[in-house]
């Protein structure tokens, strides 16, 4: 796609609505996958499918930031509306969250993989690397890519310079156990962890 205009390609997308990012936790995990995750820099545009995401339902998820309500000002976002962006930074990565569950139920999902779709070469020179499908295919590894930081802590994403848009039909969707969490007891089996099956983009291949 990277021939494509960038009036061209953003001729047609439009972020999506609140009323999107109202809906249960786990259902909100898995309408995401296929949608398209948007970045508005200086730099560039960079924008991918999301192939992988992870559902953290607190207070009652062992495995959330928010676990038993906890509120701190690293969690705050998390107790305001859905549709924000939550972004924390974890071993020097930053990693990104869409707010979900409503006001004062703090839940999100995090984005876990993304499929590169435009200003891939922008990707490329941010994370210095050249190889397509690894681009993106981790939670801190996406952020890199797409410019997302700190800086978008709370941000709307239902407008520029962050936001998500419609974007493919997913066919398959696989579930499984959530990634790095061994210490949080039985929220470690909850199958919470979604991603569109067989996609290459994909932080971590797993069976059904």
């Amino acid at each position: 796609m990277e021939w494509i205009h960038i009036a061209d390609f953003l001729k047609d997308i439009e972020p999506l609505h609140q009323e999107f990012y109202d809906q249960p936790t786990l259902e909100l995990a898995k309408a995401l996958l296929g949608c398209l995750l948007i970045k508005e820099t200086k730099e560039g545009i960079a924008a991918g499918y999301i192939v992988e995401t992870e559902a953290y339902i607190g207070p009652g998820d062992r495995a959330a930031h928010s676990y038993q309500n906890r509120r701190t000002k690293r969690t705050e976002i998390m107790f305001h509306r859905s549709g924000l962006a939550y972004t924390y930074v974890m071993h020097t990565h930053c990693l990104f969250n869409v707010v979900s569950g409503g006001e004062e139920k703090p839940e999100a999902v995090l984005v876990r993989a993304l499929e590169p779709a435009f200003g891939i070469e922008l990707m490329k020179i941010r994370r210095g690397i050249e190889e397509l499908t690894k681009l993106t295919n981790g939670p801190g590894k996406l952020t890199k890519s797409m410019g997302i930081s700190m800086e978008d802590y709370s941000r709307a994403l239902t407008s520029p310079p962050l936001y998500i848009a419609k974007g493919i039909c997913t066919e398959s969707i696989s579930a499984g156990k959530r990634i790095g969490i061994n210490n949080s007891g039985e929220a470690r089996d909850y199958l919470w962890r979604f991603w569109v099956t067989n996609n290459k983009y994909v932080s971590k291949q797993q069976k059904t």
